[in-house]
C-alpha cells in the first residue's frame, strides 16, 4: 500500500468536505424543520453528495481525456482552486467555491435543503469534485489506489453524516470558537496540499521534465 497516497487521499477528503464546518450550516439550513425531518434531510443530502462524487469519479477521467486536458494541467488548476478555498478557511470567510450570496438567498426559500444547498454545493461542491477527479487521475488506474480514494471519501462522508446528525450537541460542546479553530487548522493542511499539487503538476509538465 502506498502510504503517501493514502495519507494524501484521506487528508484531502476530510479537509475539502470539512465535516466540522457542516455543523453550523446544517443548523441554519434545517432551523425551521422538525427533528424527524432534519434526520431525513441529512440522510438525503449525504446520499446525493455520495452519488455525485461516485458519478464524477467514474466519468471524470474519460471527460478530461476527451477534452485533451492533461494530468499536470489538472493538478495545477485543482491546486490553485484548493488554495483559494484554503485561504477562505484560514480567514473564516464564506467561500464562493462552495456557495455564493445568490445561492444563500435561494437556499433560504427552499423547503427541503437536502439537495440544495447541503448536498450541492456544501458537501459535493466544485472543490470536492475537483479533488475526486484529481485523486482518481493520480491513481493511474491502480485498483488499490482507486479503492483507497473510495474509502477515504466514504469515511469523510460518514464523519460528515455524524457531525450533521449530531449538529446541535456538537455545537454546544465545541462552540463557534472551536469550529473556527478546527476549520483554520484544516485550512492550513489544505493549503499545503494545494501547493504540493501545483508543484507536482509543474514538475510533471513534459516540457519542464525534458528540460530537467
Amino acid at each position: 500500500m502506498d502510504l503517501h497516497f493514502t495519507a494524501a487521499a484521506f487528508a484531502t477528503a476530510f479537509t475539502i468536505i470539512d465535516p466540522i464546518g457542516m455543523i453550523p450550516l446544517t443548523l441554519v439550513s434545517t432551523a425551521q424543520t422538525s427533528e424527524r425531518d432534519r434526520s431525513r434531510i441529512i440522510n438525503q443530502a449525504v446520499l446525493v453528495a455520495a452519488l455525485i462524487m461516485l458519478f464524477m469519479g467514474l466519468v471524470g477521467r474519460p471527460v478530461l481525456d476527451a477534452l485533451g486536458i492533461t494530468l499536470p494541467a489538472f493538478m495545477i488548476a485543482g491546486g490553485i482552486l484548493l488554495f483559494l478555498i484554503a485561504i477562505d478557511m484560514l480567514f473564516a470567510r464564506k467561500t464562493g467555491a462552495k456557495r455564493t450570496e445568490e445561492e444563500e438567498r435561494e437556499a433560504a426559500a427552499v423547503d427541503n435543503p437536502a439537495v440544495f444547498p447541503l448536498a450541492i454545493p456544501m458537501i459535493a461542491g466544485p472543490g470536492t469534485i475537483a479533488t475526486v477527479l484529481l485523486l482518481i487521475s493520480l491513481a493511474h488506474g491502480d485498483r488499490v489506489k482507486l479503492l483507497i480514494v473510495f474509502i477515504a471519501y466514504a469515511v469523510a462522508l460518514a464523519a460528515t453524516w455524524f457531525c450533521m446528525r449530531s449538529a446541535g450537541a456538537l455545537m454546544r460542546i465545541i462552540g463557534k470558537t472551536g469550529i473556527h479553530v478546527i476549520t483554520r487548522v484544516l485550512g492550513i493542511i489544505l493549503a499545503a496540499l494545494a501547493v504540493q499539487f501545483v508543484i507536482n503538476g509543474v514538475l510533471a509538465t513534459p516540457l519542464l521534465r525534458h528540460a530537467a
